[in-house]
């Protein structure tokens, strides 16, 4: 099964792959290890998760204002996601995506963390400000 949601372009391009979602808000700074692309912060939802070449889905960013500096590296070393979607950027999260050029959405005419489940396959369309889910199914990640 797929389904398509509309919102609102921060950062342009396209971006597609596996979706890994989260309910909590993320600090790049001190949370992500830009070396690897996993979550560090032994607090957060995503611990332990490796979020490079994945399509993250989270509320918004939090922490540091130097969190952009991280996001920056994590593209340059290879490990940033391929696409980020938000239920409201905020300007930690926007100027990372803008300095690391990764897609970025927010606004989402239906809440992104409701309707997408991690696993699903994502292609993000940021300059149309388009999202098109495949919806996972079974246990062993098959697409619909």
């Amino acid at each position: 099964m797929k389904f398509m949601i509309k919102g609102r372009k921060v950062m342009g391009g396209a971006g597609e792959g596996e979706a890994l979602v989260s309910k909590e808000p993320l600090s790049f700074l001190g949370g992500v290890d830009p070396d690897t692309g996993i979550v560090v912060d032994k607090q957060h939802d995503l611990y332990g998760k490796r979020i490079t070449g994945k399509v993250l889905v989270f509320p918004r960013g939090k922490g540091s204002t130097a969190g952009p500096y991280t996001i920056f590296a994590m593209s340059k070393r290879g490990n940033a996601p391929v696409a980020m979607i938000n239920l409201h950027s905020e300007a930690i999260i926007a100027i990372g995506a803008v300095m690391a050029g990764i897609p970025l959405v927010h606004c989402l005419e239906e809440n992104p963390l409701e309707r997408i489940k991690t696993g699903d396959y994502v292609r993000v369309n940021a300059d149309e400000g388009t999202l098109e889910v495949e919806v996972c199914s079974g246990e062993k990640g098959e697409r619909e």
